[in-house]
């Protein structure tokens, strides 16, 4: 059956592949700032990134056995990593390097918090009451990253200002704001976000965010960080399936674009609201235009 008639047996609209945009939107002034600091360009870093897969046939196999565990193409995996590589980080010329850089940090002691109040201390104020500690790890961490966007974000509360600013990069980034590490370039909240789900398919000891060295070791290990990928990626296709009733897993744009913004379940509401189909934004779109090539590596 094709994934086209299986989203309609399923009760789904299929997203058909392809770009619903014919020029690439705008890259955010960030990312050009950022690769033009690195003295490069984004098709450099594109045939970088590219050229890494290509010759790593053992990487391969991981990002394959890892999709299927999840139940996903292993093409929306490679278009995350491509996506990543080339507009956020540039890649190591191997993957051992990946491996080197997470040991690094294994043994630093850092911790997740806020001036001197940890997330800890944080998460056992009042207003988080509501968020069921016994809930599943992606349940729980959104409801607290709901009370922060409501009672605490650009607010001072008690005496103390909170930054106008994510949740992600207010609690979670101990050395700067909009860091993310290793191959999948996974944010330390999505990783706790998406732990259950890693150790339930995966096998890996669940994430404790009193343990901030333990969650980067988790995201920078390549081998670990292809998880919580594929868990990102698996969680957005079921967003927009049970929310949105659409199907995105034909689409490795959209699911790129996904991976690269975060909110599947609130950009899954969007959509129900407005109709339509969902859009590639600047980085899923260069996975959709390279798609026959990115094809090829696996």
């Amino acid at each position: 059956m094709s994934s086209v008639a299986a989203a309609d047996a399923a009760g789904l609209r299929a997203v058909p592949e392809g770009n619903r945009h014919v020029e690439q939107p705008r890259v955010p002034g960030a990312s050009v700032r950022r690769t033009r600091a690195g003295r490069t360009t984004f098709d450099d870093k594109y045939d970088k990134i590219r050229d890494l897969l290509a010759t790593d046939k053992a990487l391969i196999g991981k990002i394959k056995a890892t999709a299927a565990a999840y139940r996903i193409d292993p093409i929306h995996m490679i278009g995350a990593i491509v996506g990543e590589h080339t507009y956020n980080v540039d890649a190591y010329d191997r993957l051992q390097s990946y491996y080197i850089k997470a040991a690094a940090y294994a043994g630093d002691r850092f911790r997740f918090g806020h001036g001197d109040q940890t997330i800890s201390a944080f998460v056992a104020r009042p207003e988080f009451s509501r968020c069921d500690p016994e809930a599943d790890s992606y349940s729980l961490w959104t409801c607290r990253e709901g009370v922060w966007e409501k009672s605490f974000r650009g607010r001072s509360v008690d005496g103390v200002s909170y930054p106008d600013n994510r949740f992600s990069a207010v609690f979670f980034q101990p050395f700067y704001a909009g860091q993310t590490f290793g191959l999948g370039q996974v944010n330390p909240l999505t990783a706790l976000m998406l732990s259950d789900m890693v150790a339930k398919t995966s096998g890996y000891e669940r994430l404790d965010e009193n343990d901030a060295a333990g969650v980067y070791e988790a995201i920078m290990d390549p081998d670990r960080s292809l998880a919580y990928m594929a868990a990102a990626i698996r969680r957005s296709i079921d967003d927009y399936a049970r929310i949105a009733g659409v199907d995105i897993s034909t689409n490795p744009g959209v699911t790129a674009t996904l991976y690269n913004t975060g909110g599947s379940a609130e950009r899954a509401v969007a959509l129900r609201s407005r109709g339509g189909l969902p859009e590639e934004n600047y980085y899923g779109w260069l996975v959709n235009d390279k798609l026959p090539e990115l094809k090829s590596l696996l």
